[in-house]
Order: C-alpha cells, then structure tokens, then sequence
C-alpha cells in the first residue's frame, strides 16, 4: 500500500534520507528505530507527504503521492507527529472532531458514521472524562492521549505515528501499544517511529532499522532484532535474550559492571 523507492533528502549540504527504499507491509505494524538524527522522523513525515524528497518517490495505493488529493490523502493517512501545536481555548471535543475534517465537504455535513467515528475514538483513547477540559488545563499525558484520539478519529486504513508514548507513563504506554495491535489485527497498516527497542521488538512485526539516512536492515524482529545490528547503529553492546512467555527478543545492554550469573554467585 505505502512504498518508497531510493528517496532522498537534503538540508542545506547535509543529507539526512540517502537513497532509502521499503516496501510499508499493508495491515502490519511497522516501527521505525535507529539513534537519534538518523532519519526517522524525516522519512515519516516523507511518507506522510508533509515533506517532499530532493529524489525518488513515494507511492500510496500504486499512485505518487503528489497524485492525491490532499482530502484524499487524509482519507487514506493519518500522522500524529511527534509535535503538536494546541490551539488556544479549545476543548478536548472539539479537538477529537478535527479528525473527521477530511470527510467533511459543502454536500456532506455531519453524520451518523462520523459520530460513531469520534465516540469510538474517545473510547480506545479512554479520555471520555476530559471532553470538556480545555487542552491548556491538561498534563502532558493527557493532551498526547486527546491527539491520538483525534488521530483515530480519522478512521484511516494507514496511521503514522512519530513517537507516540512521548508523555505517557509506562501502563499508558503499554495500553497505547496494545491499541495499535488491536488496529492492526482489524486490518490497519500502522507505521510508528519508536524510541524503546525492547517495546518496537514486542509489538511491532516489521521493523526498519536505520542509521545516518539509510536503512541497515528491514523485516520480522527475529531478523533484524541482533546483537550485531545493534551494534552498528546504536554502538550498543547486548545480549539478545527471548521473552520465556512471549517468544519476542529482548536487548540486555551489556555495561563494565556486567558479569555472568556464575560469577556474581561465586563472590
């Protein structure tokens, strides 16, 4: 559904995408990782359209990007990005109808479907007590839980999403990724640059690993997910362990004060 070929983009004289080119798995959850300034942000916000590349192309549904229309586009993409601006003096309903802004037109006023559109998106955010707060009284958990409502509001079959646990607490980050999978398992395609391997490795079933405007490695967690590829993009020495419930990878970093079990026992 979602394709980019050798896409590049440069500020100034320095080049932040280099000749990247993925497949986006259609009905998968796809998380973006790599260190910080390698390039994720950029080249989500390239497949949202909110960026035009130097070179290359990007193609939704067999189509360039630029052969949408914008109300097209945001009937088939949605992007929380990683900052959001808050008008001034509106309320968190008010907020959460924006999303449904797309499927708005002179001959098509609100509707039934856009009301179920936002009830179920209150719901799955569970912000259903802060409707009638203003955005300005909200903590930061709270006001990043009303933006992926409105997110959702959009009820689009691709959802990018930039860092979206930025500002919630661990149970809320959890309850936020379950989210996801859930959407996934009803047929979304979601794309989401994520900060924490261990929880882009658990939820996620495709990952792009990147490092200085390339991608080093793309595919299933098992795959890519390894002590060498950490290595080289993070310069992070681990141990690659599996989850005895799960069956996930997860990364141990491996620090001076490391030693094997049998060691720390025998002292």
């Amino acid at each position: 559904m979602l394709k980019a070929t050798d896409v590049r983009l440069s500020y100034g004289e320095q080049q932040i995408l280099n000749g990247v080119s993925l497949d986006i798995p259609e009905g998968c959850f796809t998380a973006l990782i790599g260190a910080n300034g390698c390039g994720k942000t950029t080249l989500l916000n390239v497949l949202a359209h909110m960026l035009r590349p130097s070179a290359g192309s990007v193609q939704l549904a067999g189509k360039p990007l630029g052969q949408h229309s914008r109300r097209a586009l945001a009937q088939q993409m949605a992007l929380l990005p990683q900052r959001t601006t808050s008008p001034a003096g509106m309320s968190v309903r008010e907020l959460v109808m924006q999303g449904r802004f797309p499927w708005q037109s002179w001959w098509r006023q609100w509707s039934e479907q856009d009301q179920q559109a936002i009830d179920r998106a209150i719901d799955l955010a569970g912000i259903s007590s802060l409707l009638d707060r203003s955005l300005a009284t909200l903590s930061g958990g709270q006001l990043q839980r009303c933006w992926i409502a409105m997110t959702l509001a959009q009820d689009t079959p691709v959802i990018l999403l930039d860092e979206p646990t930025t500002f919630l607490d661990i149970a809320h980050q959890i309850t936020l990724l379950e989210l996801l999978v859930d959407l996934r398992e009803q047929g979304k395609t979601i794309v989401a640059v994520l900060h924490d391997l261990n929880q882009a490795a658990r939820y996620a079933d495709h990952l792009v690993m990147m490092r200085e405007g390339r991608l080093l490695a793309q595919g299933a967690p098992a795959k890519v997910f390894t002590r060498e590829n950490l290595k080289a993009v993070f310069d992070l020495d681990a141990h690659i362990i599996i989850d005895p419930y799960s069956g996930d990878p997860l990364c141990v970093p491996q620090t001076s004060r490391s030693q094997p079990l049998a060691v720390r026992e025998a002292m």
